[in-house]
């Protein structure tokens, strides 16, 4: 593969980034460094989903007579996309470096807080929708 384009194909070393993930340890089979990289895709998907969702609650709240609780949730469901973004960067590093130094995988961090926000925002979503059918 490096005999036909050596400047398409950068050896591996101290010039990838980042440098405290792919400076340590031995090169993991690319299959399980693949499968942690569309992990952590997943998770920034899914952030953005829940930026989108605020985008669209602050669309929806110009018309609604609860507006400002329609803003709250939406401005709630941006943050938590941003900090699952955030959240999807640190979990495929702690999963790269322990693929890259034969350590056990860690487990999910961002996992329990994402169900946790969702229900929330499902609740409070319900609740709005209670309110507005009979109240």
């Amino acid at each position: 593969m490096s005999d036909l384009h050596p400047d398409r194909y950068p050896a591996a070393g101290p010039e990838r980034r980042p440098a405290s993930v792919y400076g340590v340890g031995t090169e993991p089979d690319a299959r399980f460094s693949l499968a942690n990289e569309r992990t952590a895709l997943a998770w920034l998907r899914t952030g953005l989903a829940l930026v989108a969702g605020g985008v669209a609650l602050t669309t929806l709240a110009t018309f609604a007579v609860a507006g400002p609780l329609l803003d709250l949730v939406a401005a709630l469901a941006c943050l938590a996309g941003g900090a699952l973004a955030v959240g999807a960067l640190v979990g495929w590093r702690r999963t790269e470096r322990a693929l890259r130094l034969g350590r056990p995988l860690p487990a999910p961090s961002a996992l329990p807080i994402l169900v946790v926000g969702v229900a929330a925002i499902a609740a409070v979503l319900a609740g709005y929708a209670v309110v507005q059918a009979f109240g």
